[in-house]
């Protein structure tokens, strides 16, 4: 490899993770959500969520979400802070919420993202 296919090759690195941020909730957005009555939702499947979950989320796979969150969450001024395992399909999963009319909602992303942002301060 010469010098310009590795420069090229890191600004196309570059572009693809400052994409993939911009997609996740902000941390203090999300601690202000929180702090808000904001509710956290895990859109892994039943077995994921069983293996290890967050206290305060609920679980509503992504294959179920369009129909169960209105029965679940009929307010759609609820906060909703979404979280997967990588971020993937809470980021398909905030498309869907926001289709379905809530007014806000983030993409925590991985799971590890998303304990972290919901820790208390100490």
């Amino acid at each position: 490899m010469n010098g310009t296919t590795i420069v090229v090759a890191l600004v196309v690195l570059a572009i693809f993770l400052l994409l993939r941020q911009m997609g996740l909730a902000k941390p203090a957005e999300a601690r202000a959500l929180l702090g808000q009555g904001a509710r956290v939702i895990d859109v892994r499947t039943p077995d994921e969520f069983r293996s290890a979950h967050l206290p305060m989320a609920v679980n509503i796979p992504l294959a179920e979400l369009q129909e169960r969150l209105p029965r679940e969450f009929p307010d759609k001024a609820t906060p909703l802070l979404l979280h997967c395992a990588s971020g993937a399909r809470s980021a398909a999963g905030k498309r869907i919420v926001s289709g379905l009319g809530y007014r806000t909602v983030l993409n925590l992303g991985s799971y590890g993202r998303a304990e972290a942002l919901t820790r208390p301060s100490p």
